[in-house]
């Protein structure tokens, strides 16, 4: 009797699930979303250029200052800009925000297969590529906050540039659809009830 239990829980278990439409549309709205805020990060990390105050451009890997006829010098030498600690500081912000952006590719990645093989498996997929976004969002809102740390005295609202504001959405991007991730999984898998039976 045990043996037919267990054969019969195992084929439980390995039964794939058919899931509705309403479900199938807002996991590829997740994904989708996750591959926006990934670009956008990109964009931002790459550019780097995040506040213009007081003829200066402020940057994660470069600040400028503007001429006399509007033409940008800009150094890589960021001591240039007087601030104490800013080589240090800006060092640490663009290895967080740049360490977001490759756990988030590892995150989207996760979420992808786990929708394109479906498995016993695939709520664990789900699951740690969830976490994994969320934990891309704490790397780059720390990376963010820390930048703005540096630069307070500093900052004016009309002084953050667009490249700025693409981090700034992505960030919040990471961390609502690593929520909406994490709470759609435990609403839509009930592999821990079917096992519980």
């Amino acid at each position: 009797m045990t043996a037919i239990a267990v054969q019969a829980q195992w084929l439980l278990t390995r039964r794939r699930r058919t899931r509705s439409f309403f479900e199938m549309f807002i996991r590829s709205l997740i994904i989708l979303c996750v591959a926006i805020a990934i670009v956008l990060s990109s964009i931002a990390v790459c550019d780097g250029h995040w506040l213009f105050a007081k003829g200066k451009l402020f940057g994660l890997w470069h600040f400028c200052t503007v001429g006399n006829n509007s033409a940008l010098k800009c150094a890589t030498d960021l001591a240039l800009a007087n601030i104490r600690g800013i080589n240090a500081g800006m060092t640490f912000a663009r290895s967080l925000v740049s360490f977001a952006v490759v756990v988030a590719i590892f995150g989207l990645e996760l979420l992808m297969v786990s929708q394109v093989c479906e498995d016993v498996n695939s709520r664990r997929k789900w699951s740690m590529g969830s976490i994994l976004v969320l934990l891309s969002f704490l790397l780059s809102f720390t990376g963010v906050l820390s930048f703005l740390f540096l630069l307070r005295d500093h900052i004016t609202l009309r002084g953050f540039t667009l490249t700025y504001w693409c981090e700034f959405i992505s960030a919040f991007l990471f961390f609502l659809n690593g929520i909406s991730g994490l709470h759609l999984n435990n609403i839509t898998f009930p592999w821990n009830r079917m096992r519980k039976n």
